[in-house]
């Protein structure tokens, strides 16, 4: 299968409002969770009350983008893979957000920066995705937990995590050189929800690159290597690329669950016994993204979490 051919990853739907844990709703689509994970690493999540949001979320995009260079560089951070970025070619542009599922940060942090007579607009409608998009996730995990047998740490798991929302512009291009090289996210989970300009691919156990086609109702859903760490190797992260083969600009906005910083990620001991052994150290999110900079910015992305805290 070349990188030219589309295939339909899994859709599971996470719109039905009886959907509650322990109903036989939850546990079918536990099961398709189980299911699509151990395929494929990854999944697209229907979720019908993103439409609500979808033409404000890409308005607000182009609001923010079209924004002159030297006004987009005043959003800076202290912390490592947040504020601005933006890559030598200029095609590809970005602006993390931290703890933004707490309201107040995406209008004091970021735009309050960009436009100091505000826009009270932009800021209700990064807020509301966000809030739908955490809360989406936040089943996700606690249906994995479940999965493995580890939920009663869903509590101490979640509260334990930060939310950093992402919101990227790839200028279009037809070339066939990646606009974003591949990769593995280094986090828990990401949902990424993107306008009808495609570009996302993903590698399949085989080590061929598939096209991502998802919809305008739903999200794509993928494990980072966190969570892999934090289930002592129980998930593959996703492998995954953005190559640019149409002349229309990509909006994709993410939202990446991330350990807090100061807590400890470690597997659980119930995952650890005679026959699986412990994989992985204890291991602070943030002090790793010291290291992973240094290795990212030498173009080692291979060099990720993995090999920073294996036994």
């Amino acid at each position: 299968m070349s990188s030219e051919t589309a295939v339909r990853l899994p859709v599971i739907d996470f719109s039905k409002q009886e959907l509650k844990p322990g109903s036989p709703e939850w546990d079918l689509v536990k099961l398709q969770v189980r299911e699509a994970l151990e395929e494929y690493g990854c999944f697209e999540a229907l979720f019908d009350q993103v439409l609500e949001l979808r033409h404000a979320v890409f308005g607000s995009m182009e609001e923010l983008f079209d924004l002159p260079l030297q006004t987009k560089k005043l959003y800076v951070s202290g912390k490592l893979f947040r504020g601005y970025s933006r890559d030598a070619s200029g095609l590809h542009e970005n602006m993390a957000i931290d703890d933004a599922h707490i309201p107040e940060n995406i209008e004091s942090d970021l735009t309050n920066i960009l436009w100091p007579q505000g826009n009270k607009s932009f800021s209700e409608t990064l807020v509301s995705f966000t809030q739908l998009a955490s809360g989406l996730e936040k089943t996700i995990r606690r249906m994995i937990l479940e999965i493995f047998g580890v939920e009663k740490y869903v509590d101490e798991f979640i509260d334990s995590t930060n939310y950093i929302l992402k919101v990227m512009k790839y200028e279009g291009s037809q070339s066939s050189k990646p606009s974003l090289r591949a990769h593995s996210d280094q986090n828990l989970v990401t949902l990424l929800y993107q306008n009808e300009v495609n570009g996302l691919e993903i590698q399949n156990k085989d080590g061929e690159w598939i096209n991502v086609k998802p919809s305008p109702n739903t999200f794509f859903v993928m494990t980072g290597e966190s969570l892999s760490v934090w289930l002592n190797g129980g998930l593959s992260s996703t492998y995954h690329r953005v190559t640019m083969k149409e002349s229309k600009a990509r909006y994709c906005v993410g939202l990446f669950a991330t350990p807090r910083g100061g807590y400890q990620v470690k597997a659980p001991k119930e995952l650890v016994d005679d026959k699986n052994g412990l994989l992985f150290k204890p291991f602070d999110y943030e002090e790793f993204l010291g290291f992973y900079s240094i290795h990212a910015a030498r173009g080692a992305l291979e060099s990720g979490l993995k090999a920073y805290c294996s036994v």
